[in-house]
């Protein structure tokens, strides 16, 4: 299809027509010099937009994307808390940022809703490897939102950035998940200062987020989470007996 090239209106040099709104957006980059979209390639640019499009369009459950409309590597999403976990109910906020290297490099992602996690540091840095070793030029934001959402099921305390979280993970889940819950409720609830999302924005989970979270209920004591790692426990424990038993046995 004939694409016309006009002239930004911001600095006159020749931009795509179509489609009209990518031309929006980099008329948009050009008067936001603070942007990085002037620094990825025009085809890079594309291909941004159309996934950006994609995802707002058809997002995976439970995550919702909104497009900065002044910089589209800055993304802003919200993730809704899991069932089976302590975030359960709640409603998270965080960003996306899209470098000038992209997607050679992997994007940042942080957290600015405040969460208790091993895996997200003070500042709401987010640590896993999708972002990090693992990532390759033909991992898409789908993938990288969706790998977030994982971690909030599956903790990593070997990666942490918040070494208390991590430590309660592993030596007692109980008090882990008591503390994960409580900031979920103060800061996570759909009424919560840090859950409110962009106009236009997501709604929480129906789960009531100002009720008190019951022990039995999915995040709880007797959630699949708290099962697992009670199961993890119960084996560390028996090894370490069965090694103690050993000791005691040689020293005879």
């Amino acid at each position: 299809m004939f694409a016309l090239r006009l002239p930004c209106t911001a600095c006159g040099q020749p931009v795509a027509q179509r489609p009209s709104k990518l031309l929006w957006f980099l008329s948009a980059a050009c008067r936001e010099r603070n942007s990085n979209v002037e620094n990825l390639p025009p085809h890079i640019i594309r291909l941004v937009y159309k996934e950006v499009t994609t995802l707002t369009a058809d997002p995976p459950d439970g995550i919702k994307v909104f497009p900065n409309e002044e910089d589209l590597t800055d993304l802003q999403v919200t993730i809704e808390g899991p069932e089976g976990t302590p975030y359960a109910g709640g409603l998270f906020r965080m960003k996306l940022l899209l470098g000038k290297d992209f997607p050679a490099s992997p994007p940042k992602g942080y957290f600015l809703t405040k969460i208790f996690h091993p895996n997200v540091g003070a500042n709401g840095e987010i640590c896993v490897n999708v972002l990090k070793r693992d990532w390759t030029a033909e991992l898409g934001i789908r993938h990288v939102l969706l790998t977030i959402k994982c971690l909030l099921i599956h903790p990593n305390p070997e990666s942490a950035l918040n070494e208390e979280a991590g430590r309660l993970l592993l030596e007692n889940y109980e008090e882990y998940a008591a503390r994960a819950r409580l900031l979920t409720e103060i800061h996570g609830g759909s009424g919560g200062p840090s859950a409110r999302v962009p106009a236009g924005g997501a709604t929480a989970s129906s789960a009531d987020p100002s009720a008190p979270a019951s022990v039995g209920g999915p995040g709880g004591a007797e959630g699949p989470m708290a099962k697992k790692h009670a199961g993890e426990r119960d084996k560390k424990l028996a090894a370490k007996k069965k090694t103690e038993k050993k000791r005691a046995l040689r020293r005879l």
